[in-house]
């Protein structure tokens, strides 16, 4: 970085540095050479004194080029910025470049493979995104052999901390390690260089190795590492990333909380993914869809923490994944050692394909093991007994497998106690009546009891899914309700929930349809073209809309969530419309606006001249009156200032048209602060001028007659509010980048709250007296300045009145 900086200053640009941090290296303090150093902010922290960077110093100095090192480091409490990396964006926004240093192990994608590898969590981190926006990026590479001699030499610590440092956090493994993460982090940029330049010259072939990784959250403790690999994946390939959690259709919490889903939400949105998420039973099958769905090429999961006979008895959902993926890639991220953490126990569901089998297995061997268990003491059972022990066992069987299984349950155990337990036994025969109402009430009751239980769990099922089903519409919406016009992300949200080809937002346009908004492909492109279509209202003054779906046919609930999104939709167009009346009526108030000051302005101010010229003019034509030499001197001087006034009025209009228009032509020159104040003084008639100027002034690089007229207008507006017979003061100074010149007057002054509007057209503030100027003189003043790179502001004169300061940039050709 020092050497860069040195090289630029050799090369003439200025250069300071911001920030070094030299850590009393002999050889770094040698690299500052002699390169300006901005002196830095002093801040006590515990008693404790830190130096910091003085953003507000470089930001006064304003060089071309700062050097601020150690981007990722973290402020001392009480700053403007929380990180220096903040600092640095507001140097950059200020037109300054910034070249600086970072280490590896403080990206944020990063962190937690460098923590793996060293054993040291790093506190300090630099979003990716920002690095990656450098114009330039260098790699300062070197091998672990050699990094680990500077060490031995005494070039990065003092002698007592070497021996440590080597055994420690600079062993060989580690510096090998962060070598590779360093290669691959740069090799992602020159990725993205090629892509630009491809994209640049027309070549879409390379566009096919794009990669799309989709990552499964659920809220478990170790999301964050699993959503921090997948962003390494997509980033390598300059890929999306795309991240989806499984909400259990029966709505109880699939692993994790809300806080910590949250939180890798927000994780997942700072590293350039987006959030879906979407209603199941099947959480794998729903993940293969969606993968599908958004054309991913690599499905990231994470490896399940439960036991093995747990997956054993319930299946695995990565295996479930893998027989269905295809040629998908999938890929199992070990999260952190079998045995650790506690094991997440999978949520019960009711009537799902399982448990139904569950039943009719015990249907099969429970009955007959039952009938084992109690013939031996059938002797000794009274048939009461055996029926309520068998109805006890159907009962199970229908909470379990519902109605079906409790009535097939109920018929195998009458005939089981038919035949073994009433006599006479090993026959279909009932000797007594009384045994035969037994039995009759035995199925009656088993079958009621099933079907009160398979309608009790499927209107429980029914109320949780509609749970879950708002839960996860609520959440989509709150998002979507932080974005400006969510019509867009709402369509890609409808093809992603429910798994659809390709969702479409038409609009009538005439007789044929216009696509509004689309999702996924080939995109529906009138109501016939998809399998299902949903009308929109969007409220008076809009056209006829319709939403479009395209994919597997949805049920009674999945239509009903759907039809409460298209009312969503129709909200949000309601909105855009609103927003674009609004703006339209905002630009017409505009127009008004600046209609009505130009209509004020020519109905008195260009009136009055015009009147004055025609007086005099009509006077001195008549021939019948006696115009004596000084009269007639008198009406031509009257003429020639009206004229005067007219042409400049005139003029203002046309610049302030050309700058509003962009058509203003800027030729930038070296010039001195002569040749611009001395016309600018020719122009303007005042009571008198002092002149403070240092004699030794650099020159400027600026257009000089847009100066000129600027400062003239300055000069003329303090010449109307100073007092009579005191002169105004003009002076200038230079520092390293600029020049100030300074026009003051002792006039009544402006109170702040007002020098906003000085510079806004068609503005006569209370001191000006009624009548005199169109208000745009400084207005184009400002407008003058910014076209030639300087600014111009306003401050109290000491003792009352304005000051108007200039600055403008030096020249350093």
């Amino acid at each position: 970085m020092l050497d860069e900086g040195y090289r630029r200053r050799e090369r003439g640009a200025d250069v300071v540095v911001g920030i070094v941090e030299t850590h009393d290296r002999a050889r770094t303090i040698a690299q500052l050479r002699d390169l300006e150093i901005v002196p830095r902010r002093r801040v006590e922290h515990r008693g404790v004194l830190l130096e910091e960077l003085d953003v507000d110093a470089v930001l006064a100095r304003r060089p071309q080029v700062c050097l601020v090192d150690e981007l990722a480091h973290t402020n001392a409490p009480g700053g403007r910025n929380e990180r220096r990396w903040q600092d640095i964006e507001e140097l950059l926004d200020a037109g300054i470049d910034v070249i600086s240093t970072v280490n590896v192990q403080h990206l944020e994608s990063l962190n937690d493979v460098v923590e793996r590898i060293t054993g040291i969590a790093q506190q300090e981190t630099v979003p990716d995104a920002f690095v990656r926006a450098a114009d330039q990026i260098e790699l300062v590479d070197m091998s672990p052999e050699a990094l680990r001699r500077r060490l031995a030499h005494g070039n990065v610590y003092p002698a007592d901390r070497v021996d440590a440092a080597l055994a420690n956090y600079f062993r060989i493994g580690n510096l090998a390690a962060l070598r590779e993460l360093a290669l691959l982090w740069v090799a992602d940029r020159v990725e993205d260089t090629l892509q630009h330049y491809l994209a640049d010259h027309g070549i879409a072939e390379a566009w096919e190795t794009r990669e799309r990784v989709v990552v499964a959250l659920t809220g478990a403790p170790t999301g964050d590492q699993l959503i921090r690999r997948a962003a390494r994946m997509a980033g390598r390939q300059h890929g999306d990333l795309i991240g989806v959690r499984v909400a259990p259709a029966d709505g109880r919490r699939s692993g994790g909380d809300t806080s910590s889903l949250e939180r890798q939400r927000r994780l997942l949105t700072e590293l350039g993914g987006t959030y879906h998420e979407i209603v199941s039973d099947d959480p794998a099958a729903a993940l293969v869809a969606i993968a599908r769905t958004e054309h991913a090429t690599q499905l990231v999961l994470g490896a399940s923490r439960r036991r093995r006979w747990d997956e054993l008895l319930h299946g695995s959902i990565a295996r479930s994944v893998l027989r269905r993926a295809g040629d998908l890639d999938v890929h199992v991220i070990a999260n952190e050692p079998a045995g650790r953490g506690r094991p997440a126990r999978r949520p019960r569901r009711r009537l799902t394909t399982r448990r139904l089998v569950t039943a009719w297995v015990l249907l099969v061997v429970g009955l007959p093991a039952l009938v084992v268990a109690l013939r031996p003491a059938r002797g000794d059972l009274a048939l009461g007994t055996v029926l309520v022990v068998f109805l006890g066992a159907v009962v199970g069987l229908a909470t379990l497998g519902g109605v079906a299984a409790g009535l097939v349950g109920a018929v195998a155990a009458l005939l089981l106690v038919n035949w073994f337990f009433v006599p006479p036994y090993s026959t279909f025969s009932i000797g007594e009546a009384e045994n035969g109402v037994a039995l009759a009430v035995f199925v009656a009751v088993a079958g009621v009891v099933g079907a009160l239980v398979d309608r009790s769990a499927r209107s429980s099922a029914e109320v949780h899914r509609a749970r879950a089903e708002a839960e996860a519409l609520a959440r989509s919406a709150a998002s979507l309700a932080a974005d400006p016009d969510p019509v867009g992300p709402m369509v890609q949200y409808l093809a992603t929930a429910f798994d659809q080809r390709a969702v479409a937002l038409l609009a009538r346009d005439g007789p044929a349809w216009r696509v509004v908004a689309a999702a996924g492909s080939p995109v529906p492109v009138s109501p016939d073209a998809g399998t299902a279509a949903h009308p929109v209202e969007g409220g008076d003054g809009l056209d006829p809309h319709v939403l479009v779906l395209d994919g597997p046919a949805l049920g009674s609930d999945d239509t009903r969530v759907v039809r409460t999104i298209a009312d969503q939709l129709a909200v949000a167009l309601a909105a855009r419309h609103l927003g674009e009346e609004a703006r339209r009526a905002r630009l017409l108030a505009d127009v008004d606006a600046v209609r009505t000051s130009l209509l004020r302005a020519v109905s008195h101010d260009l009136r009055t001249p015009l009147a004055s010229i025609k007086a005099y003019a009509s006077g001195l034509r008549q021939t019948d009156v006696a115009w004596t030499d000084e009269d007639r001197a008198e009406a031509i001087t009257a003429i020639d200032e009206a004229a005067d006034r007219l042409d400049e009025l005139v003029g203002n209009l046309l610049d302030a048209s050309r700058l509003q228009a962009g058509a203003l032509a800027v030729t930038l020159q070296s010039v001195t602060i002569s040749d611009l104040i001395g016309p600018a003084l020719r122009s303007t008639p005042t009571d008198g001028v002092v002149l403070d100027i240092d004699e030794d002034l650099p020159a400027l690089r600026t257009d000089p007659v847009l100066v000129e007229r600027a400062l003239a207008n300055l000069i003329a507006n303090a010449t109307r509010h100073q007092p009579p017979g005191r002169p105004i003061r003009i002076d200038a100074r230079a520092d390293a980048a600029t020049v100030t010149i300074r026009i003051v007057d002792h006039g009544p002054g402006i109170p702040v709250h007002q020098r906003e509007r000085l510079v806004q057209p068609f503005q006569r503030l209370d001191d000006a007296p009624g009548g005199q100027g169109t208000g745009l003189g400084l207005a184009i003043t400002h407008g003058f300045l910014d076209a030639v790179g300087g600014s111009l502001a306003f401050d109290d004169t000491p003792g009352g009145g304005l000051t108007a300061a200039v600055t403008l940039p030096r020249d350093v050709s």
